[in-house]
Protein backbone atom coordinates (compact mmCIF):
# COMPACT_ATOMS: atom_id res chain seq x y z
CA UNK A 1 0.00 0.00 0.00
CA UNK A 2 1.13 3.47 -0.68
CA UNK A 3 0.64 6.35 1.65
CA UNK A 4 -0.60 9.58 0.25
CA UNK A 5 1.35 12.59 1.27
CA UNK A 6 -0.60 14.99 3.37
CA UNK A 7 0.34 18.48 4.22
CA UNK A 8 1.07 18.84 7.90
CA UNK A 9 -1.95 20.26 9.63
CA UNK A 10 -1.53 23.37 11.65
CA UNK A 11 -3.07 23.01 15.05
CA UNK A 12 -5.03 25.99 16.19
CA UNK A 13 -4.25 27.11 19.69
CA UNK A 14 -7.43 27.32 21.71
CA UNK A 15 -7.24 29.68 24.63
CA UNK A 16 -9.80 28.90 27.29
CA UNK A 17 -11.12 31.81 29.27
CA UNK A 18 -12.05 31.76 32.93
CA UNK A 19 -15.52 33.26 32.91
CA UNK A 20 -16.11 36.21 35.18
CA UNK A 21 -19.18 36.76 37.29
CA UNK A 22 -21.85 38.75 35.47
CA UNK A 23 -24.64 40.95 36.77
CA UNK A 24 -27.13 38.39 35.42
CA UNK A 25 -25.57 35.74 37.66
CA UNK A 26 -25.95 38.08 40.63
CA UNK A 27 -29.58 38.78 39.77
CA UNK A 28 -30.31 35.04 39.62
CA UNK A 29 -28.69 34.40 43.00
CA UNK A 30 -29.83 37.43 45.03
CA UNK A 31 -33.36 38.51 45.91
CA UNK A 32 -34.84 41.52 44.14
CA UNK A 33 -36.41 44.48 45.98
CA UNK A 34 -39.89 42.95 46.04
CA UNK A 35 -38.71 39.66 47.50
CA UNK A 36 -36.43 41.42 50.02
CA UNK A 37 -39.36 43.54 51.22
CA UNK A 38 -41.57 40.46 51.55
CA UNK A 39 -38.86 38.67 53.55
CA UNK A 40 -38.36 41.73 55.79
CA UNK A 41 -42.06 41.94 56.54
CA UNK A 42 -42.43 38.17 57.11
CA UNK A 43 -39.53 37.97 59.56
CA UNK A 44 -39.90 41.37 61.24
CA UNK A 45 -36.63 42.65 59.81
CA UNK A 46 -35.92 46.20 58.67
CA UNK A 47 -37.04 47.03 55.13
CA UNK A 48 -33.99 48.04 53.10
CA UNK A 49 -33.87 51.19 51.01
CA UNK A 50 -32.82 49.38 47.83
CA UNK A 51 -32.79 52.47 45.64
CA UNK A 52 -30.85 54.41 48.27
CA UNK A 53 -28.15 51.71 48.45
CA UNK A 54 -27.89 51.63 44.67
CA UNK A 55 -27.73 55.42 44.32
CA UNK A 56 -25.14 55.81 47.08
CA UNK A 57 -22.83 53.27 45.47
CA UNK A 58 -23.32 54.87 42.09
CA UNK A 59 -22.17 58.20 43.52
CA UNK A 60 -19.33 56.52 45.43
CA UNK A 61 -17.76 55.09 42.28
CA UNK A 62 -18.24 58.37 40.45
CA UNK A 63 -15.75 59.89 42.92
CA UNK A 64 -13.09 58.00 40.97
CA UNK A 65 -13.31 60.76 38.38
CA UNK A 66 -11.11 62.79 40.76
CA UNK A 67 -8.31 60.45 39.65
CA UNK A 68 -8.68 61.49 36.03
CA UNK A 69 -5.73 63.89 36.23
CA UNK A 70 -3.39 61.15 37.40
CA UNK A 71 -4.78 58.29 35.34
CA UNK A 72 -5.12 57.94 31.63
CA UNK A 73 -8.40 56.84 30.09
CA UNK A 74 -7.39 53.17 29.84
CA UNK A 75 -5.91 53.12 33.35
CA UNK A 76 -9.17 54.59 34.69
CA UNK A 77 -11.15 51.90 32.88
CA UNK A 78 -8.96 49.13 34.34
CA UNK A 79 -9.18 50.64 37.83
CA UNK A 80 -12.97 50.88 37.72
CA UNK A 81 -13.20 47.41 36.14
CA UNK A 82 -11.47 45.97 39.20
CA UNK A 83 -13.62 47.89 41.67
CA UNK A 84 -16.89 46.94 39.98
CA UNK A 85 -15.70 43.34 39.63
CA UNK A 86 -15.15 43.20 43.39
CA UNK A 87 -18.68 44.45 44.05
CA UNK A 88 -20.19 41.96 41.62
CA UNK A 89 -18.10 39.07 42.97
CA UNK A 90 -19.07 39.89 46.55
CA UNK A 91 -22.76 40.05 45.69
CA UNK A 92 -22.58 36.75 43.80
CA UNK A 93 -20.82 35.01 46.69
CA UNK A 94 -23.46 36.31 49.11
CA UNK A 95 -26.20 35.14 46.76
CA UNK A 96 -24.75 31.64 46.60
CA UNK A 97 -24.48 31.55 50.39
CA UNK A 98 -28.09 32.72 50.64
CA UNK A 99 -29.18 29.91 48.29
CA UNK A 100 -27.47 27.32 50.48
CA UNK A 101 -29.08 28.81 53.60
CA UNK A 102 -32.52 28.58 51.96
CA UNK A 103 -31.89 24.94 51.05
CA UNK A 104 -30.90 24.11 54.62
CA UNK A 105 -33.95 25.96 55.97
CA UNK A 106 -36.25 24.05 53.60
CA UNK A 107 -34.71 20.73 54.59
CA UNK A 108 -35.00 21.50 58.31
CA UNK A 109 -38.58 22.70 57.92
CA UNK A 110 -39.55 19.58 55.98
CA UNK A 111 -37.99 17.36 58.66
CA UNK A 112 -39.74 19.30 61.43
CA UNK A 113 -43.09 18.74 59.71
CA UNK A 114 -42.71 14.98 60.17
CA UNK A 115 -44.40 14.14 63.49
CA UNK A 116 -42.52 10.84 63.80
CA UNK A 117 -39.09 12.49 64.22
CA UNK A 118 -38.40 13.46 67.82
CA UNK A 119 -34.97 14.94 67.13
CA UNK A 120 -36.45 17.67 64.90
CA UNK A 121 -39.09 18.91 67.33
CA UNK A 122 -39.02 22.49 68.50
CA UNK A 123 -37.03 23.33 71.58
CA UNK A 124 -38.46 24.05 75.01
CA UNK A 125 -40.97 26.86 75.40
CA UNK A 126 -39.29 30.20 74.82
CA UNK A 127 -36.57 28.78 72.58
CA UNK A 128 -36.68 28.49 68.82
CA UNK A 129 -36.29 25.13 67.17
CA UNK A 130 -33.52 24.37 64.69
CA UNK A 131 -35.81 24.85 61.69
CA UNK A 132 -36.88 28.31 62.89
CA UNK A 133 -33.26 29.36 63.46
CA UNK A 134 -32.35 28.21 59.94
CA UNK A 135 -35.27 30.14 58.43
CA UNK A 136 -34.25 33.28 60.31
CA UNK A 137 -30.63 32.85 59.22
CA UNK A 138 -31.75 32.47 55.59
CA UNK A 139 -33.81 35.67 55.92
CA UNK A 140 -30.75 37.55 57.24
CA UNK A 141 -28.69 36.23 54.32
CA UNK A 142 -31.41 37.30 51.91
CA UNK A 143 -31.19 40.91 53.07
CA UNK A 144 -27.39 40.87 53.01
CA UNK A 145 -27.24 39.48 49.49
CA UNK A 146 -29.91 41.92 48.32
CA UNK A 147 -27.98 44.89 49.75
CA UNK A 148 -24.81 43.69 47.99
CA UNK A 149 -26.75 43.23 44.76
CA UNK A 150 -27.94 46.84 44.94
CA UNK A 151 -24.38 48.02 45.64
CA UNK A 152 -23.13 46.09 42.59
CA UNK A 153 -25.88 47.52 40.38
CA UNK A 154 -24.96 51.04 41.53
CA UNK A 155 -21.27 50.43 40.84
CA UNK A 156 -22.06 49.14 37.35
CA UNK A 157 -24.23 52.17 36.59
CA UNK A 158 -21.40 54.47 37.69
CA UNK A 159 -18.90 52.55 35.58
CA UNK A 160 -21.08 53.03 32.53
CA UNK A 161 -21.36 56.76 33.21
CA UNK A 162 -17.64 57.29 33.84
CA UNK A 163 -16.22 54.98 31.15
CA UNK A 164 -19.00 55.37 28.62
CA UNK A 165 -19.49 51.69 27.84
CA UNK A 166 -21.25 48.71 29.39
CA UNK A 167 -19.40 46.86 32.13
CA UNK A 168 -18.49 43.28 31.43
CA UNK A 169 -16.46 40.99 33.67
CA UNK A 170 -12.78 40.50 33.01
CA UNK A 171 -12.12 37.05 31.57
CA UNK A 172 -8.69 35.73 32.36
CA UNK A 173 -7.05 33.09 30.16
CA UNK A 174 -6.69 29.77 31.95
CA UNK A 175 -3.05 28.88 32.15
CA UNK A 176 -2.29 25.17 31.98
CA UNK A 177 1.42 24.91 31.27
CA UNK A 178 1.32 21.27 32.33
CA UNK A 179 -0.99 20.33 29.46
CA UNK A 180 1.41 21.62 26.82
CA UNK A 181 4.30 19.69 28.35
CA UNK A 182 2.18 16.53 28.64
CA UNK A 183 1.18 16.74 24.98
CA UNK A 184 4.76 17.26 23.86
CA UNK A 185 5.92 14.33 25.97
CA UNK A 186 3.16 12.12 24.58
CA UNK A 187 4.06 13.10 21.02
CA UNK A 188 7.75 12.27 21.62
CA UNK A 189 6.81 8.95 23.18
CA UNK A 190 4.53 8.04 20.27
CA UNK A 191 7.24 9.05 17.83
CA UNK A 192 9.70 6.78 19.62
CA UNK A 193 7.23 3.91 19.43
CA UNK A 194 7.15 4.28 15.67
Amino acid sequence: MTKTARAPRQSAKVVQLRKGTTLEMVRLACPDATQATRISESFGLPVLDSDGIRDLHERLIETATSLSEGLGERAMQIHLQRIVGAYVGSAHGAGQFYSRAVTEARDATAKAANDARDEDLDGPVGFDGAAQRKREFAADMALQSHALRMAAEGAIAAYEQVVGEHWKPFERPIENPGNAVDRKAAALQMEALG
